[in-house]
């Protein structure tokens, strides 16, 4: 590597996935739907997290169209808060755009929650159902007919808040570093990124806890003079962007990581690769950034 590996390990937490394919007519449209479905991250204020797994051809789908994967996260096993806050995210980002299904796609689910309730009766009682390659499709009838979801979503254990930090000296390397990151992690299956690159590295102790996390002030780069021995940002860093991975498995997740570090290999700017962690405070997982790349 042509930049330093911190010897620190990156803390992740269970969360729960539900996985689904959304398919439409034409590929703009379902470039909309997974532009407008993954926007607003917000495990951290009781919302859901969502990011694109990856894009799908007609011959992967179950009804031979343009799609997406795309992964839904809640931070808890709360199925009831979780169905609410994804119908939200269904309604307002799916739903209204023109000729779209949705269908599970769940792996090995340890539950399923019933789209009935929250977004079938969008239909205002004139939804049904029908059986469309051996799966229970909900019919929603609108405007431009009709939206179908499969009644019963799985529910699926991952991890989330994987990451890494990427210490930069330009401008040009937090930018050029984190596409390549991004490309590189894509091509792993079972894994997505819901922030891309993230500017705003937060922590868990804050001054203002009605608004949920603030600003990790020991890492940014603005405050170094003013915190003085406080400040953690080592000299030379100016930039200091973060990569946060969600994965459906710990295997996936290592390798997500593992891929998206050795991207960064030959970018100009980078002078280190980090993690945030507090201490094993956030959740059960540990993954420390040398032995994931010297993990064959």
């Amino acid at each position: 590597m042509n930049f330093k590996i911190d010897d620190t390990y990156c803390e992740a937490f269970t969360g729960t996935c539900i996985r689904m394919i959304v398919t439409a007519e034409d590929q703009r449209t379902i470039d909309k739907i997974a532009a407008d479905a993954t926007a607003t991250p917000g495990t951290v204020i009781g919302r859901t997290e969502s990011g694109v797994e990856r894009f799908l051809s007609k011959d992967e789908t179950p009804d031979n169209r343009p799609g997406v994967i795309i992964q839904f996260w809640y931070n808890t096993k709360d199925l009831d808060k979780f169905d609410k806050e994804l119908s939200f995210r269904i309604r307002q980002d799916i739903l209204v755009k023109p000729f779209v299904k949705i269908f599970d796609a769940s792996i090995d689910p340890f539950d399923y929650i019933d789209t009935t309730e929250h977004v079938g009766h969008c239909g205002d009682g004139y939804e049904w159902t029908e059986t469309i390659d051996e799966r229970t499709m909900i019919r929603v009838p609108i405007c431009v007919p009709d939206f179908y979801i499969e009644q019963k979503l799985g529910c699926m254990e991952g991890i989330m808040g994987v990451n890494f930090w990427y210490c930069c000296s330009s401008k040009e390397a937090v930018l050029k570093g984190g596409y390549k990151a991004l490309d590189a992690i894509s091509t792993v299956d079972g894994v997505c990124t819901p922030f891309d690159i993230c500017s705003a590295g937060s922590k868990v102790e804050t001054n203002y806890p009605e608004i949920g996390p603030t600003t990790n002030h020991p890492y940014c780069p603005s405050l170094k003079e003013v915190l003085g021995d406080e400040s953690k940002v080592k000299d030379g860093i100016e930039y200091i962007p973060e990569i946060v991975i969600n994965a459906l498995t710990v295997k996936d997740a290592k390798e997500a990581l593992k891929q998206g570090i050795e991207a960064l290999n030959d970018v100009n700017g980078i002078i280190e690769v980090s993690a945030g962690n507090y201490g094993g405070s956030l959740g059960k997982f540990k993954f420390y950034l040398k032995e994931v790349l010297d993990d064959d």
